[in-house]
C-alpha cells in the first residue's frame, strides 16, 4: 500500500454546526464561481447566499483568499486521492514510468483547470503556500525509486522535476489568458512525457495514444 501523504476528511475536533457550515459554504462557494465567475465571488455575496451570518464566514475564511484557498484545499485532496487509489496508469497498478508520466499531465490539466482559483486564493499578506508542491516531490520521488532509475540521487531529480510541474503554471497566475492556458497546456503536458523518457527510458512510451507499451518501448506485459 503506498503511503498518504495528505490526511483526509474534516478535522477530528470540528464540531457536527461547524463541519454543516463549512460543507454549505464550499458548496454555495462553488455555486457561485459557477455562475459569477471567481471575480465577483464576495464574502458578503457568500454569506447571503448560503444563509449564515457574515461573522460565520470571517471567520472560517478570515478573508475572501481564504474562501478559495479552502477550495483549493478540497480539490487537492480528491487529487491526491485519485492518485493513492484510483485506476491505473494513473493510479497503483501501472509501470511506475508509465504513472510518472500520466502523473504529470493529469497535475497539469488539475493546474490549469484550477488557475483562476489559484489566482483568488493567493493573498499579498502570505508567503505562496508549497504543500501541493511537496505532495507532488514526494509521489515523484517514490515513483523514480520505484522505477530504479539509473540516477545517483533521486531526491535532486525529483525537486527539479516538480518544479518542471508546478513552477510554469505559477508563471501564469498573474498573467495567463484563456487561449494563452490552453496553448500551454498541451505543449507543458508533451513536454513532460520528452523529459521523462529521456530521463529514463531508451525509447518513448506513448501512452497518450492508449497503446501499452514496456517500459523500454516494446509490448507491455499483458500479465
Amino acid at each position: 500500500m503506498e503511503p498518504t501523504a495528505l490526511h483526509l476528511g474534516l478535522p477530528r475536533n470540528e464540531r457536527g454546526d461547524a463541519a454543516r457550515n463549512r460543507r454549505r459554504l464550499l458548496d454555495v462557494a462553488r455555486q457561485l464561481v459557477d455562475e459569477l465567475g471567481v471575480e465577483k465571488v464576495t464574502m458578503d455575496g457568500l454569506a447571503e447566499r448560503a444563509g449564515l451570518g457574515k461573522g460565520t464566514v470571517f471567520r472560517r475564511f478570515r478573508t475572501r483568499a481564504g474562501i478559495f484557498h479552502a477550495l483549493m484545499d478540497e480539490d487537492e485532496k480528491a487529487f491526491q486521492q485519485s492518485v493513492l487509489s484510483g485506476p491505473p496508469p494513473l493510479g497503483p497498478g501501472a509501470d511506475p514510468i508509465e504513472r510518472l508520466i500520466a502523473f504529470g499531465r493529469a497535475r497539469l490539466d488539475f493546474l490549469f483547470d484550477h488557475i483562476a482559483i489559484a489566482r483568488a486564493s493567493l493573498d499579498a499578506n502570505q508567503p505562496i503556500p508549497a504543500g501541493a508542491a511537496t505532495i507532488s516531490q514526494f509521489h515523484i520521488r517514490m515513483l523514480l525509486n520505484q522505477a530504479r532509475v539509473d540516477i545517483p540521487d533521486t531526491d535532486v531529480l525529483a525537486i527539479q522535476l516538480t518544479a518542471a510541474l508546478e513552477a510554469p503554471v505559477l508563471l501564469y497566475l498573474h498573467t495567463a489568458t484563456a487561449a494563452d492556458a490552453a496553448a500551454a497546456r498541451h505543449q507543458l503536458a508533451d513536454g513532460w512525457q520528452r523529459l521523462v523518457e529521456r530521463l529514463t527510458t531508451s525509447k518513448p512510451l506513448d501512452t497518450r495514444l492508449g497503446v501499452p507499451v514496456g517500459r523500454h518501448g516494446g509490448p507491455a506485459d499483458p500479465g
